[in-house]
Order: C-alpha cells, then structure tokens, then sequence
C-alpha cells in the first residue's frame, strides 16, 4: 500500500473541556497518512486517478474551525471518518496535537492518532 502524507497541518481552534481553552483557544496541528494504490496516478499523472491534497486540507480546516470539541479523539474521528469517504482512500491515519496544553508542567503537546479502513 503506497502513503501520501499532509504534514502539520496548523491551525488556531477554540476546542477543549474546560472554559478557558474554549475561550482562549490553542494551537492545534494535524498529520493525516492517506494509504491508497497509486499506480495508476503514477502512470496516467492525472488527479482524477488520486486524491486532491486540497480537498483533504479543506476537510481538516473544516472540522478545526468549525464545530467545537471537547476531546482531541472527537476531533482525529471526525477527520478520518470525512476523509475515508473519499475516492481511492482505503485507509486513514490522522494524528492531532494540541501545543501547549494546559496542565500543569512542561510539555510541549498531547497527540491522538486514530487508524480507520474502508470497510
């Protein structure tokens, strides 16, 4: 299975449990691992036969800017679950990463990765 990947993805969002991060807002950023055959883009070099980078972006920014989450999780299903419906995509793997959550302590982020399959 081949792998095109959308790295850090960023995006400022206004998800949490608490008041405050909903208020506030972090910093969030988004990995997605999209498993299809790519043999034939690679012959035809044609976009029909692939995925569109951009539909896939425009799905992430949606779901980040769009409703509001308590849970990374929600968020990492809801963006596998929309990618996965799309054409050539057999399987999904979506990492979020809240920067500088706020707990107490030093850390840099918390990440959630979920994997789904076309059934």
């Amino acid at each position: 299975m081949d792998v095109i990947r959308l790295k850090n993805m960023t995006f400022y969002g206004y998800h949490g449990v608490s008041a405050a991060e909903k208020e506030t807002g972090r910093r969030y950023e988004v990995d997605c691992d999209l498993h299809l055959d790519l043999t034939l883009p690679a012959k035809t070099d044609k976009l029909a036969d692939t995925v569109n980078y951009a539909q896939v972006y425009g799905i992430v920014e949606d779901v980040l800017n769009g409703k509001r989450y308590s849970l990374l999780e929600a968020i990492a299903a809801d963006i596998a679950g929309r990618v996965l419906q799309l054409d050539h995509i057999r399987e999904v793997v979506v990492r979020v990463r809240k920067m500088i959550p706020p707990i107490p302590g030093n850390l840099d982020h918390i990440e959630v990765e979920i994997q789904r399959v076309r059934e």
